[in-house]
């Protein structure tokens, strides 16, 4: 059975005809070329495909069409036309948190999620909010410094 679902994708309103339970990922991945979420586990455990969803850090492997049926999702590629992208990939970047960048997509994501609603975290604020992101390359450290980083040199963009 085949449905129309509209919502909004990186700031513009979309439409398709596709299965309701069809998952988020695979439509943003192959529907709309947004690749930066990848699929790791398919179980919503590693964070690789995390995204935005009325500003909620979901795991879109886990998301069907029918749930994002009139929400508002943002990928990395739409985010990454922000100041606040710039400054989260310049601080990954100078911490040396990047390494294979299978998992960059998501921290960002996840990163963004928390500074967002807590512009000045702590370092165990930090670590809760990527918790749900597996990074298999830096041991975290350097992700978390970057994160403290960004979101002390970016007082007042979140």
């Amino acid at each position: 059975m085949m449905e129309v679902i509209s919502f909004k994708l990186n700031g513009q309103e979309v439409t398709l005809k596709t299965d309701p339970f069809r998952r988020l990922l695979d439509i943003i991945r192959e529907d709309f070329d947004c690749k930066g979420a990848k699929e790791g586990c398919g179980e919503g455990e590693c964070g690789a495909c995390a995204v935005l969803l009325d500003g909620r850090l979901v795991n879109s492997c886990l998301i069907t069409a029918a749930m994002a049926a009139g929400k508002n999702i943002w990928t990395i590629e739409g985010y990454r036309e922000t100041e606040r992208f710039q400054l989260l990939k310049n601080k990954l970047a100078e911490h040396g948190s990047i390494q294979c960048g299978f998992c960059t997509p998501g921290i960002i994501m996840a990163a963004e999620a928390l500074l967002s609603k807590n512009p000045n975290p702590t370092e165990v604020e930090v670590r809760e909010g990527i918790s749900g992101n597996l990074c298999r390359c830096t041991g975290y450290t350097m992700i978390v410094d970057a994160i403290l980083s960004a979101a002390r040199e970016g007082d007042g963009l979140w």
